[in-house]
């Protein structure tokens, strides 16, 4: 089961296969975390639009968590899905991370999370299933008891496949040197301004035939015209870098969130790339700028802007996974 292509206003989105699992992953998969209101207010009806309208588009992965609104995504997801075919669409979803600072990741957890999950995106199987945001925990944890109790819950047929997901780069390369992953999601490494994802891990996982996906292209809109969030973590000077960069795209007649989601929906070793919005023109729009060509020549000066600041992040989790 690897879903199905539905048209763009263009071109069907490309597909590329997910590791040695033989799914075939649209280049640009949905980030339902806007339907949790993770960041503004959302309208019921716009929120099932967005997901209607990614489907249409072509975005037919759709990525969420029990985080996202404290289960309020999952929840919206179910409604939004409830009629469409199960096999038009991939579901991914999280454990481990139910609040800001609640981390669980204990077998019996994972167990009773698969389950609410299901429950709640009314679906007797999740596509794949990564455990959450991992850097805030011991990875020791999620090796010997977390991903063990995963393999189990994916022999009875409630999971597909299963992963890890988060930002530092250590995560991937400690826990993929000692467990067997099918995937693995990293978030903000593989944009305009910061490649680590591709530069440190993907070549690894890729020989260990582990899939690779991204999310984060507009890395939390530094990468966009829109307003920066006050949470955001990126150094001042990545945030200058940021608005030179959207200055110099604006004069060349070019919305920087357009090269951003090109560049990173570009890259042949990424298997996915995720988006959010609950915005339905937001996501018409994305699949609008996929179909046009990659302006190369605007990329390289953009690059050479970023190239002061190149790979500058933030630390995340406990700082023994950080690296």
């Amino acid at each position: 089961m690897t879903g199905i292509d539905r048209n763009t206003p263009g071109t069907p989105l490309p597909r590329r296969p997910l590791g040695k699992t033989g799914l075939q992953l649209p280049i640009l998969g949905f980030g339902a975390s806007s339907l949790g209101q993770e960041f503004r207010e959302v309208q019921l009806d716009e929120a099932l639009e967005s997901v209607r309208v990614a489907l249409d588009c072509g975005l037919n992965l759709i990525d969420t968590s029990p985080f996202y609104g404290r289960g309020m995504s999952e929840v919206l997801l179910g409604i939004a899905l409830r009629d469409v075919p199960r096999e038009d669409y991939l579901l991914c979803t999280k454990l481990g991370r139910y609040d800001l600072g609640h981390f669980d990741f204990s077998a019996k957890r994972v167990a009773e999370s698969v389950d609410v999950s299901l429950h709640r995106l009314r679906t007797d199987h999740i596509d794949i299933m990564l455990c959450h945001d991992i850097e805030f925990v011991p990875l020791q944890q999620i090796i010997e008891e977390t991903l063990p109790a995963l393999r189990k819950i994916q022999q009875a047929g409630k999971v597909r496949f299963v992963g890890i997901s988060g930002y530092p780069m250590k995560i991937f390369q400690t826990v993929s040197a000692r467990a067997e992953l099918d995937c693995v999601l990293s978030y903000n490494q593989y944009t305009l301004q910061n490649t680590r994802f591709v530069d440190e891990c993907v070549p690894a996982l890729k020989a260990a035939g582990v899939g690779t996906m991204n999310a984060g292209p507009f890395s939390a809109r530094l990468l966009t015209n829109a307003p920066l969030p006050g949470w955001l973590k990126e150094p001042e000077e990545v945030r200058l870098a940021a608005r030179r960069a959207a200055e110099f795209c604006a004069r060349q007649g070019v919305d920087i969130a357009q090269l951003a989601l090109q560049f990173s929906c570009s890259h042949p070793d990424l298997a996915t790339t995720i988006a959010g919005s609950a915005n339905p023109a937001n996501i018409r729009k994305w699949a609008e700028w996929l179909s046009q060509p990659l302006d190369e020549s605007l990329l390289r000066d953009v690059q050479a802007i970023f190239a002061p600041v190149k790979n500058i992040g933030h630390l995340e989790g406990l700082p023994e996974n950080n690296g």
